[in-house]
């Protein structure tokens, strides 16, 4: 299916590895124009060196921490104007509701709500100007189904997601669509890390973990940054502009709900 936005101009944040790059891969064979974002700059480099030479697009890669003032604006001065804006950055670390004080709640507000509208606040009135526009931002099935030991991701990702709910109806008669993908557990680096941690606290091994959590999804397996791209890619193509602030579940089935 042609998506329609060869030649679109597309910000990827975090997008280095794991699903971030899934998203910027899945758009430059579109056609898409990227500039990309991570911390790290020998990975960044690389992969924005790897998707050149892959799609034959122009990429623009900005080492920055994009939950940072100084981050951001590095990032949105070398973007300019932009059609197509994929938020995403990495969660909080886990632990319990007693353990965190209130610098733990806004540094994760910060990362996983806040960033996320600061870009959108930069960007998103350029996009309604011009008349087009699409906005994904990489959230988690959390929001949907709580995780215990997550809960600073819980709630920063849960007020991102209030926010979409009401912005992206106010700016879709201006052509423009916010849309959240909210993926389960992929075969990433934080599947490794996870898998790791439940080896250890099980006394077992790596293998053994994956495949108790492989048991826990009805698709009986782990995403693919791959698949998570390409749904990534449709929210943003020319097929999307009737689909307006939902909350897509990436999860191979995770998340038990009728609704």
């Amino acid at each position: 299916m042609d998506l329609g936005i060869r030649g679109k101009r597309a910000l990827v944040c975090a997008s280095s590895k794991g699903l971030g790059r899934g998203c910027a891969e899945a758009l430059a064979e579109a056609g898409c124009t990227l500039v990309m974002n991570a911390r790290g700059a020998e990975a960044l480099e690389a992969t924005a060196a790897a998707i050149r030479e892959r799609y034959g697009v122009e990429v623009i890669a900005v080492a920055a921490d994009i939950t940072t003032e100084e981050g951001r604006a590095r990032v949105l001065e070398a973007a300019g104007e932009v059609d197509i804006l994929v938020t995403n950055a990495g969660g909080p670390p886990p632990g319990t509701w007693t353990d965190w004080a209130r610098e733990d709640f806004i540094k994760a507000l910060d990362g996983n709500m806040l960033t996320p509208i600061a870009l959108m606040q930069a960007l998103v009135p350029g996009m309604m100007a011009r008349g087009w526009g699409r906005v994904v931002n990489i959230t988690s099935q959390a929001v949907k189904a709580p995780i215990g030991v997550l809960g600073l991701s819980n709630s920063a990702r849960t007020g991102l997601t209030g926010f979409v709910a009401g912005t992206s109806r106010q700016v879709a008669k201006t052509g423009v669509t916010i849309n959240n993908l909210l993926p389960g557990i992929h075969d990433t680096d934080r599947a490794v890390a996870l898998d790791t941690g439940a080896a250890k606290a099980a006394g077992g091994s790596l293998e053994d973990a994956r495949k108790a959590r492989e048991a826990s999804i009805p698709a009986g397996r782990y995403g693919t940054a791959a698949e998570f791209g390409a749904a990534c890619a449709f929210l943003c193509s020319q097929h999307a502009g009737f689909i307006v602030g939902q909350n897509l579940l990436l999860d191979g089935g995770g998340v038990n709900t009728t609704l």
